[in-house]
């Protein structure tokens, strides 16, 4: 007669009888949170590579801003793809030159990739939150981050349409 198994409780994983060796993937409780960032960041890496050989400052290679086209007002991205290239090339002051608006949100959103991306791997290996990695101990919720964002886009817009300061904030490049 066979020892009756014990019952599963909720919340155990079920048991697999393959083999987890140096190289496997890991598999923990948040394991699938993984492949969130990890798209994005290839999907960003392969638009800024593509950003990066097909050069925009070239006339006729991506189609003109449609507001600059039919305005001829700024929007707070034109100048976006070549800050883009300029940064992919490591000219930070060319990219300032095109938009500096676009060179701070961009570094923005790298650091806030970085952070969901340790995030998620360490959920992916099964470590306790705990406390928060990183400088801030709270974080910031994205409605927030949102809104911060938009108004910011909203004051570059319209100061880089004010005569006085297109020489600076204009999309140049």
């Amino acid at each position: 007669m066979r020892a009756a198994r014990p019952l599963r409780q909720v919340g155990d994983a079920p048991r697999s009888s393959a083999p987890r060796g140096p190289g496997a993937a890991p598999r923990g409780p948040g394991a699938g949170r993984l492949a969130a960032p990890l798209g994005w960041g290839a999907s960003v890496a392969v638009a800024t590579g593509v950003v990066a050989v097909v050069d925009p400052h070239v006339p006729g290679r991506y189609p003109a801003c449609p507001l600059l086209a039919l305005t001829g007002l700024a929007c707070p991205l034109c100048g976006a793809l070549r800050a883009t290239h300029d940064l992919a090339h490591l000219d930070v002051a060319g990219a300032f030159a095109a938009n500096p608006w676009w060179v701070v949100v961009a570094s923005g959103l790298v650091a806030a990739w970085a952070v969901w991306t340790l995030r998620a791997w360490r959920s992916a290996l099964g470590r306790p939150a705990g406390r928060r990695a990183g400088p801030w101990p709270v974080r910031v919720p994205p409605r927030v981050v949102a809104v911060a964002v938009g108004a910011s886009a909203a004051v570059f817009g319209v100061a880089r349409n004010v005569p006085a300061l297109e020489n600076v904030l204009g999309p140049g490049g």
